[in-house]
């Protein structure tokens, strides 16, 4: 087996117990809260807020400094570090006495993060070009994967074994991703001058210095549709609903739909991106997602909602892969790290912002207006890479940058 496809299958692997361990503790983070002494439930859905989107403001701020480490030391010594960290940190908020410390270890949790940053980083640095698409859109379904099960795997663990040993099965979880990386991921890496430029330095080095930002604006905004719906997805459901015993079930299934679609489909579009080239998988698959979520502000029944929801979920499985495979072809390796690490941020920044966004439209506009607002960013979104891609020559892109 090539040490490029090995790679990708250890940090797939990685990617799932990563992203697993951070969704893992979500559906049961109030109830802990509540073990630590808030009862007030205004007060206990303010603190499960802070602590949920305190990882991902941290992980937003370092991702840029990790990504430059790695251009620097090496992308295994940041996937080792990270790994090491996260087992670390997750296995003491199991032993923490107040919500000040859950609070205070979520945060430090965002800080020694990186690990999908610097495994997407080395697939994409060691793979070759004509497979490039395929390896990132696979890398993908262990983020999305781990995403899925992690809810429903900490929900059942919760009852079996207790809120608290949660964290210590997660951490022994991140441990063993943390061996299998030092074991046997493989990367010979020799660290060049241009690694050590500041951050101007590295933007005004860049090629496609536009089309790079529609890139990061592309991420951001992925993150923030898919993210828009999660704040009012069981009050939709229940609306929809006849009989409301039902609702959680439901709703949970409503949102998997789209995950399990993400799956499914991320490696076959990736192969279509090899094909064909990313640019163009990109467009369309933004433009699809723009026009699903148009109806499903008028289904009828969840049943119709689940269907337009596994369609965004194949749109979705475009979308990313094809941003870090155009992203490949634009950038140095030498540089990889950080403007891959920048590509993080504002995945991270779109986490953060999809639920506010959604909670606000949905009180003071409606429901519906989630859905429209959320197809006219998409739209926005689709032109924009369009006529950036245009500008930069799309077509010749991969050989410009070849014969720089």
């Amino acid at each position: 087996m090539p040490l490029w496809k090995r790679n990708l299958y250890i940090c797939w692997f990685g990617s799932f117990i990563t992203t697993a361990g951070m969704s893992l503790v979500i559906p049961f983070l109030p109830l802990y809260i509540e073990e630590l002494g808030v009862h007030v439930t205004e007060s206990v859905e303010q603190w499960a807020g802070v602590a949920f989107g305190a990882t991902f403001l941290l992980a937003a701020i370092v991702s840029p400094v990790w990504g430059r480490l790695a251009d620097i030391h090496g992308r295994k010594l940041m996937l080792i570090r990270a790994s090491l960290g996260m087992a670390l940190v997750m296995a003491t908020m199991g032993l923490v006495g107040n919500v000040y410390e859950l609070v205070g270890l979520r945060f430090l949790m965002g800080a020694v993060s990186g690990y999908i940053s610097a495994s997407i980083t080395l697939v994409a640095t060691q793979t070759p070009k004509e497979h490039a698409g395929w390896a990132l859109g696979t890398l993908s379904t262990g983020q999305v994967g781990g995403t899925l099960l992690g809810p429903l795997i900490g929900g059942y663990l919760a009852e079996i074994i207790g809120i608290r040993h949660i964290f210590f099965v997660t951490g022994g979880f991140m441990f063993l991703a943390f061996l299998v990386t030092v074991f046997f991921v493989k990367e010979n890496f020799k660290p060049m001058k241009t690694a050590r430029l500041s951050g101007r330095e590295v933007w005004q080095s860049l090629p496609k210095r536009r089309f790079v930002l529609a890139l990061f604006v592309t991420s951001f905004m992925l993150q923030l549709a898919n993210l828009s719906i999660e704040p009012i997805i069981t009050v939709y459901v229940k609306q929809l609903l006849h009989d409301t015993s039902h609702v959680a079930f439901i709703s949970g299934v409503v949102v998997a739909t789209s995950g399990f679609a993400n799956v499914f489909a991320a490696p076959r579009l990736g192969k279509l991106a090899d094909r064909i080239g990313p640019q163009k998988v990109l467009v369309a698959a933004l433009t699809v997602a723009a026009i699903v979520f148009i109806p499903q502000a008028y289904v009828q029944n969840p049943w119709q909602l689940m269907a337009l929801r596994f369609v965004l979920g194949v749109a979705a499985a475009g979308l990313l892969p094809s941003v870090n495979a155009l992203m490949k072809r634009m950038i140095p390796d030498s540089l990889a790290g950080r403007v891959f690490g920048y590509n993080q941020s504002a995945q991270y920044m779109g986490n953060i912002a999809g639920p506010i966004l959604g909670g606000q439209m949905a009180a003071h506009a409606g429901i519906h207006y989630v859905f429209f607002s959320t197809s006219a960013l998409l739209f926005f979104n689709a032109l924009w890479v369009y006529y950036n891609g245009k500008t930069s020559e799309w077509v010749g892109l991969g050989r410009t940058i070849k014969q720089k």
